[in-house]
């Protein structure tokens, strides 16, 4: 039997602004520093590399999401109890609860609904050629599909859901000035989904509607709507906007795997793997170790917490080849752990996928070049994401 490897300590710090900005020198350094490190700035263990991240994520019974899966202990323990900080088996039903509306059956009845929304809003922007991905793409489809998915009402909320996510995101990592900054919209997020769990708030018919009228009729405690909701709300739109607003410079900038897709349409599900696994929209969680255990030969004492890095296994050299080029053809894209993986794997992936490929559909169908500019990078401590993208779209002329 082998030695257990020495766990470096590393001052290599991800959640500074220069990390943020430019994190794929720093991801690369960890991966190169050992399997597991020591962030001496967070007092955490962290895996950046592929096989150790992605088994950590499949050894759900060691790597525990129940005591959360933040870096602070005070936030960890306010958000435990939703689909993704809780373990089985009230994991199992509490995601249950929310991935019914999510599985591809469902996605299936909503198809038509979602894809006119993208090819309505597609040739919108080739009518106005000049905008802005972020805020007129990559915000403006997933605020108009969910929330009408969820039967908000019209009159409040909505303006305000991207940034209480935002938040809830945020609050995923260090407690510093951006965590701090959210705290008050956690509040205000909080107040809003209570509210929206009484009777008669959300539209008949909608899903969230449908979750309240559960809890009248005892099939559901009534003490969990608020935090269902919310596994609706947030990984359905930060996420998603993080992932378009990507797609759309990516594209921009390989004009060469742009037209490759317009010629090849069968090609829109790898292409929305790639982008998902070159742009990952969350750049990692912690897991609890529950028990004395060893991961890629480095020994991990119980009561210990590892941050795992999708965003850097991705494109970890090591499992990937050329994993810095983009190619919507590549082979065994799906295989990234962009979403999550495991039974903690992202609960509304179908979602997301399903408004991703519509856009792509849309836009193969309606426009002939993506003109970017330079984007700027938003600095957030858990999602990765562009905060201006400056785009022109040259429509289609046949």
């Amino acid at each position: 039997m082998t030695s257990a490897l020495t766990i470096p300590q590393v001052d290599l710090d991800p959640y500074t602004d220069e990390s943020i900005a430019d994190p794929y020198p720093l991801y690369e350094a960890l991966r190169d520093a050992a399997p597991v490190v020591y962030l001496t700035a967070h007092q955490v263990h962290c895996a950046a590399r592929y096989d150790e991240v992605y088994a950590a994520l499949h050894r759900h019974d060691t790597f525990v999401s129940g005591e959360g899966v933040g870096l602070t202990d005070t936030l960890n323990k306010a958000q435990k109890g939703s689909s993704f900080t809780s373990d089985p088996p009230y994991h199992a039903y509490v995601r249950g609860l929310v991935a019914r509306h999510l599985k591809p059956r469902a996605m299936a009845d909503i198809n038509g609904y979602v894809t006119s929304w993208a090819d309505r809003l597609v040739q919108d922007l080739v009518a106005r050629r000049s905008f802005d991905a972020v805020q007129d793409f990559a915000v403006a489809f997933p605020l108009a599909v969910v929330p009408d998915l969820l039967g908000w009402p019209e009159d409040e909320g909505k303006e305000r859901l991207l940034a209480w996510a935002s938040a809830g995101f945020n609050a995923f990592g260090p407690m510093n000035d951006r965590t701090q900054a959210g705290l008050p919209l956690l509040g205000e997020m909080a107040e809003f989904l209570h509210r929206m769990s009484q009777p008669g708030n959300l539209r008949p018919g909608s899903w969230g509607a449908e979750l309240v009228s559960e809890a009248r009729e005892g099939k559901i405690e009534d003490k969990l709507l608020p935090g269902l909701l919310g596994d609706f709300l947030a990984p359905s739109m930060d996420t998603s906007v993080s992932a378009l607003s990507s797609m759309l410079w990516l594209l921009g900038t390989h004009q060469d795997q742009w037209r490759r897709l317009r010629e090849d349409p069968s090609l829109i599900p790898s292409a929305f793997n790639e982008i998902i696994r070159l742009e990952s929209p969350l750049r990692g969680f912690t897991r609890y170790v529950a028990e004395d255990t060893e991961l890629g030969g480095a020994p991990l004492p119980e009561g210990s917490r590892v941050l795992l890095l999708f965003g850097s296994a991705n494109r970890d050299e090591r499992f990937w080849k050329s994993p810095e080029s983009f190619d919507i053809a590549r082979p065994g894209a799906a295989q990234h752990v962009g979403f999550g993986h495991g039974i903690h794997a992202c609960v509304g992936q179908a979602l997301s996928r399903l408004e991703g490929q519509s856009l792509l559909a849309a836009l193969v169908r309606h426009v002939d070049r993506i003109e970017v500019k330079e984007p700027s990078w938003r600095l957030h401590n858990t999602i990765r994401g562009i905060e201006r993208l400056d785009v022109t779209f040259h429509g289609r002329t046949s």
